[in-house]
């Protein structure tokens, strides 16, 4: 017995070839309930990946979300129930398919009543091994202390670019009620733009899609991220994405050593504006922008891997916690990395980094997503 259901919850957000920092264009959605007769029932589910340049070192992060109640509740479908071409990290664009085994388990019997919605973040690949990385006691300026030359990370994906205001404003529409995940500063149109409307649901600012979200905290971060089914990085992830490994196509390759393997910034040591360019948002007063930009506003400028906005523009959380006797019995101090639009140089630098409690909902902090592997 088979039931098709058209589904037309695509990509819910923008999309913009300059940009690509929104959800990636998901079209031609269509799901199926099968009852089979030995296997029990599945879901297939198909898809369209509109992204010619995908590629495995900038692939996508695809998730599905579903709701078996016609949209009332909404629940991350598990990878480990998912087989086919199409979940977790996808290196190449055109028709997907996934098959959700075990359907049976989440109370699903109608087609009817399943409601599908699949979205896609653009990530880059940073190579397992080794990199050159400096530990700096209290998020402190001492480059000289505690370098480590042989730190190794196997190989992970982070997101191109920070999670953006689009992006989170879906994620409070499925699941923000009584203003979960929400601050009342984000509803100011010039540093934030994310509306709360009297019946739970939330809008954007009209061309403040394309921001960095801020004002979340470590908290509401890793509860957005579990959404998604993706996590925050941590210190030595966030700084290899930024330097580079002593290889740039990983340890196994060791075909393309990194010219700089110690770099200060992204692009390398030079000063952020260098020659009268600037290469990232920082030291607003001299750089005139006085605000927040839009993600990918300095691309030319992004990592080794292609990741842009590490420094500058928006501080982001990590997963690592700073802790002190003296504030022993709270949640651990969290450490924040990249510097803001409001920090001098200094401040963006590879090693720079600032301590934060959790809870503190800042204009300057945002976050992105990393998955680690497969390969």
């Amino acid at each position: 017995m088979r039931r098709t259901l058209l589904v037309a919850l695509c990509l819910l957000g923008t999309w913009q070839s300059g940009a690509r920092a929104q959800w990636l264009p998901v079209t031609n959605v269509l799901v199926d309930l099968t009852i089979s007769e030995q296997g029990g029932p599945f879901v297939t589910i198909e898809y369209d990946l509109e992204v010619p340049d995908l590629s495995p070192a900038s692939p996508a992060f695809v998730f599905v979300r579903f709701s078996p109640d016609d949209g009332k509740n909404w629940h991350a479908l598990p990878a480990q129930f998912l087989r086919g071409d199409g979940h977790a990290i996808v290196e190449s664009h055109g028709h997907k398919k996934l098959l959700w085994w075990g359907v049976d388990q989440f109370g699903i019997a109608d087609a009817g009543q399943l409601k599908i919605v699949v979205r896609g973040v653009r990530m880059v690949r940073v190579p397992g091994g080794a990199f050159k990385m400096n530990l700096i006691p209290g998020g402190g300026f001492d480059t000289s202390k505690s370098e480590i030359d042989q730190a190794t990370l196997p190989t992970f994906h982070i997101a191109k670019y920070e999670t953006t205001v689009g992006m989170y404003a879906d994620y409070l529409n499925e699941t923000g009620k009584d203003g979960r995940g929400w601050d009342k500063f984000m509803a100011n149109p010039e540093r934030c733009g994310i509306e709360r409307n009297d019946n739970d649901t939330y809008t954007v600012t009209p061309g403040r899609e394309m921001y960095p979200v801020n004002y979340v905290s470590w908290y509401a971060a890793q509860a957005y991220l579990a959404w998604a089914g993706l996590r925050l990085p941590t210190e030595a992830e966030f700084q290899k994405t930024l330097r580079g490994g002593l290889f740039l196509d990983g340890d196994d390759a060791r075909k393309k050593p990194n010219p700089q393997p110690g770099r200060k910034f992204p692009w390398g040591d030079e000063a952020p504006d260098a020659g009268g360019v600037w290469r990232c948002n920082c030291d607003f007063d001299r750089n005139g922008s006085g605000k927040l930009a839009r993600v990918g506003s300095h691309g030319q400028f992004s990592s080794p891997y292609g990741a842009c906005d590490l420094v500058g523009n928006i501080a982001e959380w990590t997963l690592d916690a700073y802790a002190t006797s003296y504030h022993a019995g709270l949640d651990g101090y969290r450490m924040i990395r990249g510097g803001s639009y409001m920090d001098p140089a200094a401040g963006c630098d590879a090693i720079a980094g600032a301590s934060q409690l959790p809870a503190v909902r800042s204009r300057i902090a945002g976050f992105r997503g990393l998955c680690e592997g497969p390969k």
